[in-house]
């Protein structure tokens, strides 16, 4: 039942391959059960926020679904019936954050608990702590540890969110294109979503929102901290400043996406949007994986509201203990910041080159600018797009595509891709530009007359 070895493999990957032969080798139509996040974390010698990741995958892949105090189970069936996987955007390797963190947490194993508390309640606690401390700003703008609230990943958070708040199947506003993960959870959640266009400059154009906002049963609008992705613009302080006073003439949840604001290439600018709005119509959504990496798959959410710690409470995620004390130890020792420092000269430095491969390669065939921030580069191509041809292009190379549809709900930006270069070696770029090249010629790079 062993599968094949992949070198340099993540642990989570590792996991998930041993779930697929288990799913497999069931026998039957029913519904089967999965082992537990404990029960696998022992079986495998690994975290439990390894195992969670590998469930989380394979919950996204729509073959494995948690029913809450019961346990994840699969359908037999359902890997031919499982509904198409979203490409999912690569993340840079953080050896250094990881080992940092690993470390800790075998510290923390080799220790005897000092305290009679449970240790899920020491490592909750500790970490929501810590975020409240990292997010308070004033005397004024201030955070408390019961007004952070975490979750295994960004679905899982987003979907305890919605049903705290009593929004599901309700009307949201997001910035258009959106974040991928935000749309496919609002998606499972059955709401409606109203895309908002741009404006000149790239950020939601504020007429259109408010005509939709004095229109339509909006309950919710998405709008990112400080920088939008995937175009990886910053957003000024003039338009949060706007954005903030239009929100006071509504009663509308304010979600401030803040996945990606530590990515901006200058640092995380001083002002963010959250800084001029009614905290009390506030949430917060961050997340620890981009910044650490996929041993760090878990995710939080800020806001005052009583229903949202209920609603949390009520879900009882089974989240890593160990792995939460050492994320805030992280955090209090302010590792992962001083990390980022040399993250954002990274993916400033890989952008660059990206931006130089494609211009040269494609010249007026493309349409791009040079982003603020984030690891993604958003390229309109002139020419159509088939999907399988450049995912069997790019196979095995560094450089990373996202199809733009992904980020819509609508059927927008099909001439889009999102790319992602994660290596080092820019001949190795050059190669898989060429690449890339040769697939988005008619019909994959091939001769005409030649069938498929």
């Amino acid at each position: 039942m062993k599968g094949p070895a992949v070198p340099g493999e993540f642990a989570y990957r590792k996991v998930y391959r041993y779930l697929e032969a288990l799913i497999e080798q069931g026998s039957g139509v029913g519904p089967c059960k999965l082992p537990s996040l404990r029960a696998l974390s022992r079986r495998l010698r690994v975290s439990l926020a390894t195992v969670q990741s590998a469930y989380n995958l394979l919950e996204e892949e729509g073959r494995v679904q948690c029913l809450p105090r019961s346990g994840y189970y699969a359908q037999v069936a359902a890997k031919a019936q499982a509904a198409p996987m979203y490409p999912q955007s690569p993340l840079p390797v953080q050896p250094l954050l990881e080992r940092a963190l690993l470390g800790h947490e075998r510290r923390m194993a080799r220790q005897r608990a000092s305290s009679v508390a449970p240790r899920e309640m020491l490592g909750d606690s500790r970490l929501r702590n810590a975020l409240a401390e990292r997010y308070t700003r004033s005397s004024s703008q201030y955070w408390r540890a019961e007004d952070v609230q975490l979750a295994p990943d960004v679905q899982a958070l987003l979907e305890t969110v919605l049903a705290g708040l009593a929004l599901q199947g309700g009307t949201v506003l997001v910035q258009s294109p959106c974040c991928w993960q935000v749309l496919r959870a609002f998606a499972r959640a059955g709401m409606r979503v109203l895309e908002v266009p741009a404006d000149s400059r790239g950020n939601p154009d504020l007429r259109a929102l408010a005509r939709l906002l004095g229109g339509e049963p909006v309950c919710m609008l998405v709008m990112p901290s400080c920088l939008g992705m995937p175009q990886g613009r910053l957003v000024s302080p003039h338009y949060q400043q706007q954005l903030g006073q239009l929100l006071d003439q509504h009663a509308v949840w304010l979600l401030e996406n803040d996945l990606d604001s530590e990515h901006c290439y200058s640092g995380p600018p001083h002002t963010r949007l959250r800084d001029w709005v009614d905290p009390r119509w506030l949430l917060v959504l961050g997340a620890f994986e981009a910044a650490v990496g996929a041993e760090a798959p878990y995710a939080y959410v800020l806001g005052h509201d009583a229903a949202l710690a209920k609603a949390f409470a009520e879900r009882a995620f089974r989240l890593a203990p160990l792995r939460l004390q050492a994320l805030a130890l992280m955090l209090g020792k302010r590792q992962i910041e001083m990390q980022l420092v040399q993250l954002r000269t990274d993916l400033h430095r890989r952008t660059q080159y990206l931006v130089r491969a494609l211009e040269l390669q494609f010249g007026q065939r493309v349409a791009l600018q040079m982003p603020q921030g984030g690891r993604m580069l958003w390229v309109r191509f002139r020419q159509p797009l088939e999907w399988d041809c450049i995912v069997a292009a790019l196979a095995g190379s560094a450089l990373h595509a996202l199809p733009g549809w992904q980020f819509s709900l609508q059927g927008r930006y099909q001439q889009y891709l999102a790319l992602v270069w994660l290596g080092d070696q820019p001949g190795d770029l050059q190669q898989a530009v060429e690449r890339l090249a040769q697939a988005l010629e008619p019909r994959c790079g091939r001769p005409a007359g030649v069938s498929r």
